[in-house]
């Protein structure tokens, strides 16, 4: 069986807004990107940044001197409905038009569409348009949600109707502290091969979330690799680069910028704030499950009669078998994956 991480991104994803501050998506190079997922036993990768395939295509051509693993070029586009990944890609998807759009687009160029993270609470899914959607599969695993909500609501989903969406592990990895712990298991070992499992829905979610600490490692690699950029940029040794929007952003801004943005940098990753951020990250997702987890056997519920509709209408999946047509209870009855014993238990629905 191969392995692939399917959802990861380089230094070609731009920029995320938290508040007032504006900070690097990542600052991994594809090459090292590359690198990593053959030491971590990928056979292969998808490189999927926000709104821009260059750096995959990137990877593809460094690639392409290893007979151990393919890259393949996708892009996490933002919709207005959420995000969605599209793989086996030729060319960038323009952002923030509607899923609907931007599904007719990946499919022009007779590519996969992925739903990232569908079920988060705390960035942007598809959530219940997953049900109504032409999508190949969504993932059951996503690498940057510890949550205990988040991955375990989608495979319940998954679960519930099972043939009718491919099963998808990926780490959605920014940095080198959070690859490695997820992938997707699929008959074969390239590119081509996971093509045709995720359109066969023959792939299998495999591993874990990486760490809360992870995440924070990857802030603080940001942080420093970011520093770096802007040393650089004040030294005038930094040279724009073709669709990197992080590099030209950098050389963009004023050397009073570069370097307070250096100064802010040092405190950062200087204990405690990084400790501080560790515990702040932890409460937050805490705070999240334990609002959602209540609410799943009323969701779960909701996206039965959703399906109903749907299938009435000849929406996309009809035919598909569920749990619903055989004699046995909800998979959430006898789900094990939990850390926890959840408050209740949810019958079959008569």
């Amino acid at each position: 069986m191969g392995k692939a991480d399917t959802h990861l991104h380089t230094e070609y994803s731009g920029f995320q807004k938290l508040g007032i501050i504006k900070f690097p998506e990542s600052v991994a190079q594809p090459s090292a990107q590359v690198d990593r997922a053959r030491r971590n036993g990928m056979d292969v990768l998808c490189i999927t940044d926000h709104d821009e395939i260059h750096g995959a295509f990137l990877g593809q051509r460094y690639a392409e001197q290893f007979d151990d693993i393919q890259v393949v070029a996708g892009e996490e586009v933002t919709t207005a409905d959420g995000e969605v990944i599209g793989l086996f890609l030729n060319e960038r998807i323009p952002s923030m038009l509607s899923v609907e759009e931007t599904i007719d687009i990946i499919r022009e160029q007779d590519g996969i569409v992925i739903a990232p993270h569908p079920f988060s609470f705390h960035v942007p899914g598809l959530k219940e348009r997953v049900l109504d959607l032409d999508i190949d599969g969504f993932e059951v695993i996503n690498g940057g949600h510890p949550d205990a909500y988040t991955n375990m609501f989608a495979r319940l989903v998954m679960d519930r109707y099972p043939g009718r969406w491919a099963e998808t592990s990926g780490s959605d990895s920014h940095s080198k502290y959070t690859a490695g712990y997820n992938w997707t298991e699929f008959p074969g070992s390239t590119a081509d091969d996971l093509r045709k499992a995720i359109l066969d829905k023959t792939t299998k979610a495999c591993g874990k979330p990486a760490p809360v600490f992870g995440q924070v490692q990857w802030s603080v690699d940001v942080v420093i690799g970011g520093q770096k950029l802007m040393y650089r940029s004040l030294k005038g040794k930094l040279k724009n680069v073709p669709q990197d929007a992080l590099i030209e952003k950098i050389n963009s801004i004023s050397d009073l910028k570069k370097a307070t943005g250096i100064m802010a940098g040092l405190m950062y990753v200087v204990p405690p704030i990084s400790l501080i951020a560790t515990v702040l990250s932890t409460s937050f997702l805490k705070s999240g499950q334990e609002r959602m987890i209540p609410q799943i056997p009323e969701r779960l519920e909701h996206i039965d009669r959703l399906i109903k509709e749907i299938d009435s209408k000849g929406g996309p999946g009809v035919g598909r078998p569920s749990y619903l047509d055989e004699d046995r209870d909800s998979p959430l009855a006898e789900y094990t994956g939990l850390p926890f014993k959840l408050p209740f238990k949810v019958e079959r629905n008569k």
